[in-house]
């Protein structure tokens, strides 16, 4: 792009999606391993905002050893005559499509969950300092969005500056989350799409609702009315939600439609409060994800500032790579923090009386908007960290489920997504390879109404035994 040309590296699209492994990796910014991160950006008069101007607080990147991981903070300061505070969100999830255009730079996840990577070959080109980045960053605004007149920038490397700052931050996307509850889905003709993690998720379109927020947690239904309103043509979208085709689910005929259509027909339909039959794809960018726990019918929760392992062994890195990518895995389901605030939150699943394990963290956040009667039945990681000690608290807490095993044993209680007839599988002496598993997830396969033809079967003993 011709007004990139005092950038030491090349900028545009070409780069969205690109990856950069630990080993290419010249500094880490945020990411799972930094609890302090934040991006923000909030609207003044134009009096009260400098253009251009940039501030760096902390080391720049030039000073930064490599390969570190770094607390990072990136506050900006927006002014123009037409620019009003509801554009704050709309604005600051900008920030991961326009980062990811210089060439070296990866930038996943937004608001409090940022990870942001520059590799070895881009800061040897030159590309060491934040006031290139600003340069990007500022140029795309006013390109893109040109309400946007004026805008500084202060960027915050300086752990004890951003660890100041960030309660403050942490109100302001509160703040704002408030504002969007109230509105019901059934109250609205339209809701909103977002293509914005297409780069990294080819077939995902989140569907954004007023009980459904993004699944990166960023935008609202109102902040997609505004997007798209002010940037018709941008990743923001308007849907018609069209007939209502299961009002438990959440199944509209238009947005199938649309589904269908930014897919290129890979995903054909969307049921947006479940997560068996069809549930909504999984991007990358989630704030945390459901996961269905066979063992006691239920769901857990994890978040992706979680360190450890969950109730079933299972990492939230290993849970997001069985889900993220733009994919429907039923019993997996990407979601924000704000979704779990919902009365639609797993609304088909049997919403809270479903939900068995999440973190403590989460819990304190949400637990407001919790049933009363199941707050205290719903195990964190301090009373269970084995499946064997979650069935002891579910069932010394009276949860819900704990009825429901009495009925039916587990198997037949799992819920069935809608499917075409199994079909006979042959297998020859051929392997037959499962791939694109995680790493450490245990897995196991169920077959009903199969027709299984074994022509060939050898057995080896296991020479490690």
């Amino acid at each position: 792009m011709s007004m990139f040309k005092d950038i030491p590296v090349d900028v545009g699209v070409i780069y969205e999606g690109e990856r950069i492994r630990f080993s290419d990796m010249q500094v880490e910014l945020g990411g799972s391993r930094e609890p302090y991160k934040f991006e923000v950006v909030r609207v003044f008069p134009l009096n009260e905002v400098e253009d251009s101007k940039v501030t760096v607080v902390g080391p720049d990147i030039k000073d930064m050893k490599e390969q570190t991981n770094e607390a990072f903070g990136l506050y900006i300061k927006a002014a123009g005559k037409e620019l009003e505070k509801d554009l704050e969100g709309v604005i600051e999830r900008r920030i991961h499509e326009y980062v990811n255009f210089i060439e070296g730079f990866m930038h996943l996840n937004q608001r409090y969950d940022i990870q942001l990577r520059l590799n070895k070959k881009s800061f040897q080109k030159g590309f060491n300092s934040f006031s290139y980045m600003a340069k990007v960053l500022e140029r795309l605004f006013k390109s893109e969005l040109p309400i946007v007149e004026k805008i500084e920038f202060v960027f915050m490397t300086d752990r004890d500056k951003v660890k100041e700052i960030y309660p403050e931050v942490m109100k302001i996307y509160e703040d704002r989350d408030a504002r969007a509850r109230g509105l019901k889905d059934e109250d609205v003709d339209t809701f909103y799409g977002c293509t914005l993690c297409q780069s990294f998720a080819p077939t995902h379109i989140c569907v954004i609702t007023p009980q459904r927020y993004s699944n990166c947690g960023a935008i609202s239904w109102f902040d997609g009315r505004t997007s798209a309103r002010i940037d018709p043509k941008g990743p923001v979208f308007t849907v018609e939600k069209g007939a209502c085709i299961d009002p438990e689910k959440g199944e509209y005929e238009g947005v199938n439609k649309v589904i269908r259509e930014k897919s290129l027909g890979e995903i054909q339909r969307v049921c947006l409060y479940t997560a068996f039959g069809y549930p909504h794809t999984s991007c990358g960018c989630f704030e945390g994800c459901a996961f269905y726990i066979p063992e006691v019918d239920g769901y857990g929760v994890v978040d992706r500032n979680f360190r450890g392992e969950t109730v079933n062994g299972l990492s939230f890195t290993t849970i997001s790579d069985a889900t993220a990518g733009g994919r429907q895995i039923d019993g997996f389901h990407g979601l924000s923090i704000e979704y779990m605030r919902s009365r639609r939150f797993l609304q088909a699943d049997g919403g809270w009386n479903r939900v068995v394990w999440i973190p403590k963290s989460v819990k304190e956040r949400i637990k407001e908007f919790m049933p009363p009667d199941i707050v205290e039945k719903v195990a964190t990681e301090e009373e269970a960290k084995t499946l064997d000690e979650l069935k002891a608290f579910l069932t010394s807490k009276n949860h819900p489920l704990v009825e429901t095993w009495k009925a039916a044993p587990v198997e037949e209680a799992v819920a069935k997504p809608e499917r075409a007839e199994a079909p006979s599988i042959e297998l020859s002496t051929t392997a037959l390879p499962i791939t694109g598993l995680p790493a450490g997830m245990n897995i196991r396969i169920i077959l009903k109404d199969a027709k299984i033809t074994v022509k060939k079967l050898i057995i080896k003993p296991n020479p490690e035994k």
